[in-house]
């Protein structure tokens, strides 16, 4: 059980409130598109804090509770960057002016923090109530890193569109205007108040953080079932996620393997917690509901394993891209 200081946790609380309000502010107050060099200060801002929380935490609780934090910051982390393909894909669909976008992604941030938060705390309950549950986590997260690598064996690219039943019958149904609007989500044209297309965007982001949340939750508990490390490395994992959306918003093409990546980061958690829930078992019809002396995951592994993974995934993905990229360019040179 951690066991932190009353004025630690207030006090995290009251600094992540604040952040997330004050950038709330400068999105509404100043709607723009952040140039290369603004939103890699801020990246670089948000990292730096979750960095020196990780460190605080060593300081107040200890290295095993920094070590879960940095653990599971990082595999969020390395989701909401495969998150932010549907990102881009949502607003190219729906050709969302650039200087709104800001706005947009606020929005799915804080509907996601939200989300989260529910899941966590439905998770933390279930997890307490019934040990078996590790179970239908581990296999879900294995079931998920397969299609992930069957994804990236086909070659199979991300959607070209992101559509649901809901969408399609809401931009059928209601009366919806051609033109946004700021970021309103209803306008009057010729005298008649009407929907703006930023309703569907807004439902889509919607929808998408609910997609993230049933991957995300699961894979944080496979690291630690702390509810204040779940929450804080959730909180921090997407907190400057706006700002990366623009700054490698290129960059994202080139990750090619970063399915792999996360295919091996999800299985690896997934066996993780089908060994706990081993070694924790109380189901009568395993082991006659004895647990089963199995080996134990350590966090310095899964840290390892996972550091190890995004470090492979990226550099890969760099060299292939380069090397795709001079293939093309001397094809080019030949037929010219």
């Amino acid at each position: 059980m951690l066991d932190l200081p009353v004025w630690f946790e207030v006090g995290t609380f009251v600094v992540l409130t604040l952040l997330l309000i004050a950038d709330l502010l400068i999105v509404t107050r100043r709607p723009h598109a952040p140039s290369m060099k603004e939103a890699a200060c801020w990246v670089s801002f948000y990292i730096s804090l979750a960095v020196i929380f990780g460190i605080c935490l060593l300081f107040v609780s200890g290295g095993q509770a920094s070590g879960e934090f940095f653990t599971g910051w990082l595999t969020e982390y390395s989701l909401s960057v495969d998150n932010l393909f549907i990102f881009v894909i949502i607003m190219t669909q729906f050709q969302v002016p650039r200087k709104y976008q800001q706005s947009v992604l606020m929005f799915g941030i804080l509907v996601a923090i939200g989300m989260r938060g529910v899941f966590i705390l439905l998770g933390a309950l279930a997890i307490n109530q019934f040990a078996w549950v590790f179970y239908i986590f581990g296999l879900f997260l294995v079931y998920t890193a397969v299609k992930l690598a069957q994804q990236q064996v086909t070659h199979e690219e991300h959607e070209e569109s992101y559509d649901n039943a809901l969408i399609r019958r809401l931009s059928k149904r209601l009366p919806m205007s051609q033109e946004y609007d700021g970021i309103k989500l209803r306008t009057r044209v010729d005298g008649r108040r009407m929907f703006t297309p930023m309703l569907i965007v807004f439902l889509a982001i919607a929808s998408a953080d609910l997609l993230f949340a049933v991957d995300s939750i699961p894979a944080i508990f496979g690291i630690t079932q702390e509810m204040f490390l779940v929450f804080t490395a959730n909180v921090f994992a997407l907190m400057g996620l706006r700002q990366l959306y623009f700054l490698i918003g290129g960059l994202l093409e080139r990750l090619v393997y970063l399915s792999a990546g996360l295919a091996v980061i999800l299985a690896f958690i997934g066996v993780k917690l089908v060994l706990h829930a081993l070694h924790e078992n109380n189901l009568p019809f395993v082991n006659d509901g004895e647990p089963l002396h199995v080996p134990e995951v350590s966090i310095t592994l899964s840290l390892v394993v996972i550091i190890g993974a995004l470090v492979v995934t990226t550099v890969a993905s760099l060299l292939k891209t380069r090397r795709d990229g001079r293939r093309q360019a001397e094809d080019a040179e030949t037929v010219a």
